[in-house]
């Protein structure tokens, strides 16, 4: 699964870990996280994230 940074702050999403802090179990793929989840470091919502290019 791929890994998606935040444009604003830098934050990755990584589907390994999830966010278990805002209900995003490990193994969530980002595709499946509600469209209403933001990034827990600076609140931006999904739009605001880039695929990690590995």
């Amino acid at each position: 699964m791929k890994k998606y940074e935040c444009t604003i702050c830098g934050w990755v999403y990584d589907p390994e870990k999830g966010d278990p802090d805002s209900g995003i179990n490990p193994g969530t793929s980002f595709d499946d996280i509600p469209d209403d989840w933001v990034c827990p470091e600076c609140g931006v919502g999904k739009d605001d994230f880039e695929e990690v290019e590995e």
